[in-house]
C-alpha cells in the first residue's frame, strides 16, 4: 500500500524536503504533494495564464483561482496531509490548508513548536494528530504500516 501525503505550509525554506529525505530512509510507502513551491510561479499564475491583470488585487484574485484549483485537486487525490506550522513566517495559508483538509475529512497531522499550542489549540483539537516536529509525524505515519 502506498500513501499520498499532502504537505500543507509555507513555501519559505525547505521543510518539505526534509520530509521527504527522512521518509525515504525510514523506507516509507509515500508519494508527496503539495502546494506550488516556486513563490513567484505562485503569484504570477493567473497573469501567465490568463494575461496581465489591471492591479494588484485583480493579479492575486487571478492567481488565487489558479492556486485554490490545484490545492484542492491534489488534496482531494491525498490520503492523508501533514500541515506544519512554524514561527518563522506568517502561516496564514497553512491554516487554510489545515481547515480545508479537516473540512473535507482527510486524516490530518499538525506539527507546531510548542510556542503555537494556545494559538493553534481549536485547530489542533479538530486535527487526528498534533506533534511538535517531522520525525514524530512521520513516526505516525510509520505506525500505519505495522
Amino acid at each position: 500500500m502506498k500513501l499520498v501525503v499532502y504537505l500543507a505550509g509555507q513555501i519559505h525554506d525547505d521543510w518539505r524536503e526534509e520530509v521527504k529525505k527522512k521518509a525515504q530512509e525510514r523506507n516509507l510507502p509515500l508519494t508527496f504533494v503539495g502546494p506550488q513551491t516556486d513563490h513567484d510561479r505562485s503569484d504570477n499564475i493567473g497573469n501567465e495564464i490568463l494575461g496581465e491583470q489591471p492591479g494588484k488585487l485583480y493579479k492575486d484574485e487571478a492567481a488565487s483561482d489558479i492556486n485554490n484549483l490545484r490545492t484542492q485537486v491534489l488534496m482531494n487525490k491525498a490520503d492523508l496531509v501533514i500541515a506544519l506550522f512554524g514561527e518563522k513566517y506568517k502561516q496564514w495559508n497553512t491554516a487554510m490548508d489545515a481547515s480545508t483538509a479537516i473540512a473535507l475529512n482527510k486524516p490530518t497531522i499538525i506539527i507546531r513548536p510548542e510556542s503555537l499550542i494556545h494559538p493553534l489549540k481549536e485547530l489542533s483539537n479538530k486535527a487526528n494528530v498534533t506533534v511538535e516536529t517531522i520525525d514524530q509525524a512521520l513516526d505516525v505515519i510509520s505506525y500505519i504500516f505495522e
